[in-house]
């Protein structure tokens, strides 16, 4: 069964109510960042309370540590620390290409790597930087993205979509979790709703989010409905009674009903499964 991803929290690594508060969350994956929510004077201070942080128990939760860039004065310091942290994967911010992922790889022997996917030339170079052996997962950067393309907001991102669009044509080319940008107005539900159905829409295997608040909706909006699940299970039914009639196809609700379909119906009950098992 695949780890879900399906809410993916940012929580500030100088904060170490947040991070304590976050080990009770219901939250598939928690981003402990030391690079944009930690002011340049509190890096050092909160690289320790992270090391504090991550010798309690989080559970099932994934726990991903997003490192300052090599090129900045905090970078290589954050990734030689993660050496000896019990995280579950390093996130790069900015990644270019997969030479920025090799640099990390070189200090970081074991951990998996993420990469976050927020620039130009990232998202061209997207294929390139899945395939990476050492990759596991890509983070969308869409407001570092917007800031570099210049483009407006919209509620229906279509300034966004060509971005979104590579990272996830490379994300299931090479098999890596990728997870969708940020919603910003954490007050505003329906908005957040409306994000997440066209993420999950899209294939995307989750949101990153910057509030508890956001929880709730985005685990639900990336999990199969009681729906999906009713009807993936009469598409397997159906499929494996036809295949002992000899018959190749079957039909579940006026729909044809092929090996392609029961795949998807089989990936639906086993991400149902997994989100169950988050929850024991």
């Amino acid at each position: 069964m695949a780890r879900p991803y399906r809410s993916v929290l940012y929580i500030p690594a100088a904060n170490a109510r947040a991070m304590e508060k976050a080990r009770g969350l219901a939250a598939d994956a928690i981003i402990f960042d030391l690079e944009d929510a930690v002011a340049p004077d509190a890096k050092p201070a909160a690289r320790a309370s992270l090391a504090e942080a991550l010798a309690q128990d989080y559970g099932a939760r994934a726990r991903i540590v997003r490192i300052n860039a090599l090129t900045s004065a905090w970078g290589e310091q954050d990734a030689r620390a993660c050496i000896d942290l019990p995280a579950d994967a390093v996130l790069i911010p900015k990644v270019d290409s997969p030479a920025d992922l090799d640099r990390v790889a070189a200090l970081i022997p074991d951990t998996p790597l993420w990469a976050m996917m927020e620039t130009p030339l990232g998202m061209l170079n997207a294929a390139a930087i899945a395939a990476h052996p050492r990759l596991q997962g890509m983070v969308m950067g869409t407001n570092d993205l917007a800031k570099e393309l210049g483009s407006r907001h919209r509620a229906d991102r279509l300034p966004m979509m060509a971005g979104l669009g590579l990272c996830l044509l490379a994300a299931k080319a090479h098999g890596v979790v990728i997870v969708d940008g940020v919603f910003n107005a954490f007050k505003d539900e329906d908005g957040l709703r409306a994000e997440c159905e066209q993420g999950r829409d899209m294939g995307f295997d989750g949101k990153t989010l910057i509030h508890p608040a956001q929880l709730d909706i985005a685990n639900a909006a990336f999990a199969p409905s009681e729906a999906e699940v009713d009807t993936a299970r009469r598409q397997i039914e159906a499929f494996e009674a036809a295949a002992a009639e000899g018959r190749g196809v079957a039909v579940v609700d006026g729909r044809i009903v092929e090996n392609l379909h029961v795949d998807t119906a089989r990936k639906t009950l086993d991400r149902a499964e997994a989100i169950a098992a988050m929850a024991q």
